[in-house]
């Protein structure tokens, strides 16, 4: 029995037993017209542990989540912790062989799902002999309500570790597979209560769930209200006009928005915006990519009355740095100082520090780390050092101040709309067609998204290069690869342009991203 020095370890469960008790009557989640109070989640959190515990698992054992934002998220996530089993996101928008890759990887013993992403994961349920709990349905598995109401309605309060892990999520890898990132309790724990602190998430206050659950960033700020006593409404879809009903309907206070939501708020007409009564909204926080200075003023000009913020950070680091409302204007396109317990380290390719001014690579060391990749320890050794800093592969630029500026990435990740996108995935998924004898692919400026997919093929001896291979090309990534990861654009190339070792340089293809 591990014996827990200074009192009870953290668990992100803790937040809502503690305000269930505090304030039962208080709104926890709002989904359209459905709320649950804090006495309701705490109960329906607590009958799903002892129903997952009921069919036979056992603690540290997997439960994958599909689906979107919605009512049941919170309670899903608090009841597995509750049953001290480990939570695997989904993406609703992975094809079948994807979502089937991770339940295999991360030995995923069952599955909660919205019925109506069913067809994502139907056949790997019955070959995989999973457990599952079916919402608003029943075409897979037990329906989750039967299971909830033949449950006992007691807290299992399993005995965990802080240091455990309470998910695995995954995140795309440049192998083309991907990692399965292990996040513990006490590293989502002590952001929710930094985010309360830094962002107006806790008691009395609403805040609005605009990112993925199934995402990093989404989740921990989807979470964190109910973890702090607050109340989290869910917006099911992205929607600019959809956001701002959210907010006037419910008086929400704080938002966490990724730089595309800010370009389609930007788009809308100028009416739609002022139409609308916006006052309650005091707090906007910006992740996920950089936000073109352009876009922040606008941002700041219209919602004169909000802070706004810029946080940097990573699924497997966590928030890393903020550039607070009081830097914006002094400290365009800065990231900020790093955050609450966070360490920095910049170095040279030698290992070496940098001085201010100099671009290095930026590590960092804090409680919100990852324990590593699951079952991926050369991947975990890649980028962790021996006395505990973590790097996300990124190039900065430090100012004397002690401001971080991220001026390149080391890799080549993609940020289409907030989200990771891995080249090397799309370039296999690529060279598995007949026709291509070469692939490269690339992001691309793109006003609305931030970033694009480019693909840049090379077809083999006597394919022809007409609109009709593209055609082809597309619909073989659309079977193998989620939607936002199909290229955008497309070019047609003799050769790929390649350095003296033989190395893609794929910085001369970027010039031809403006051609589709």
């Amino acid at each position: 029995m591990t014996v827990h020095r200074g009192g009870a370890p953290l668990s992100i469960a803790g937040g809502v037993r503690e305000f269930a008790r505090a304030t039962p009557r208080a709104t926890a989640v709002i989904d359209g017209d459905r709320m649950l109070t804090y006495a309701a989640l705490d109960e329906r959190s607590s009958r799903l542990a002892c129903s997952l515990l009921a069919s036979g698992l056992t603690a540290g054992q997997r439960v994958a989540v599909l689906m979107g934002n919605r009512l049941e998220y919170p309670e899903i996530a608090a009841g597995i912790a509750k049953a001290g089993l480990v939570m695997v996101p989904l993406n609703p928008r992975l094809t079948a062989s994807e979502a089937r890759f991770i339940l295999e990887h991360s030995g995923a013993r069952a599955i909660v799902l919205d019925d109506a992403l069913s067809l994502i994961v139907g056949d790997a349920i019955e070959e995989l002999g999973l457990i599952s709990l079916s919402i608003d349905g029943g075409q897979t598995g037990r329906s989750y309500e039967e299971a909830l109401a033949a449950a006992r309605a007691v807290d299992p309060a399993a005995r965990i570790d802080e240091l455990d892990p309470f998910c695995i999520t995954y995140t795309s890898g440049t192998t083309g597979r991907p990692k399965g990132v292990l996040i513990s309790h006490r590293s989502r724990s002590l952001t929710f209560y930094c985010s309360a602190l830094e962002w107006g998430l806790g008691t009395g206050r609403v805040s609005v769930a605009v990112a993925p659950m199934y995402h990093g960033a989404g989740f921990a700020f989807g979470y964190a209200p109910v973890y702090t006593g607050g109340t989290v409404t869910m917006l099911r879809k992205w929607d600019p006009e959809a956001l701002l009903h959210l907010v006037e309907r419910d008086r929400a206070q704080s938002a966490f928005l990724v730089p595309t939501h800010a370009q389609m708020l930007r788009a809308l007409d100028r009416e739609v915006l002022t139409a609308r009564d916006l006052t309650s909204l005091d707090t906007l926080y910006f992740n996920a990519a950089a936000l073109p200075w352009p876009l922040k003023q606008w941002v700041m000009e219209t919602f004169p009355a909000c802070g706004v913020h810029e946080l940097y950070g990573s699924t497997e680091a966590g928030i890393v740095t903020n550039l607070r409302p009081a830097d914006q204007h002094r400290k365009p396109g800065s990231v900020g100082h790093a955050w609450y317990m966070t360490e920095l380290r910049i170095v040279n390719a030698a290992g070496e520090p940098v001085r201010p001014g100099e671009p290095g690579e930026l590590f960092s060391r804090s409680p919100f780390l990852m324990n590593g990749y699951h079952d991926d320890p050369a991947a975990t050794a890649e980028c962790t050092t021996d006395d505990g800093f973590l790097t996300c592969g990124d190039i900065v630029v430090l100012d004397d101040e002690g401001y971080v500026h991220v001026v390149d990435r080391k890799k080549d990740m993609i940020i289409s709309g907030g989200v990771n996108v891995y080249p090397r995935e799309i370039e296999d998924v690529l060279h598995g067609h007949e026709a291509v004898a070469e692939a490269a692919v690339v992001g691309v400026a793109s006003d609305t998204w931030g970033e694009e997919v480019a693909a840049y093929v090379v077809l083999r001896v006597g394919m022809p290069a007409d609109d009709g291979v593209i055609d082809r090309l597309e619909a073989h990534c659309r079977a193998n690869l989620a939607g936002y990861k199909v290229p955008k654009r497309w070019q047609m190339v003799a050769a790929l342009p390649r350095n003296a070792a033989g190395k893609v340089v794929k910085r001369d293809l970027k010039p031809l991203g403006e051609a589709t």
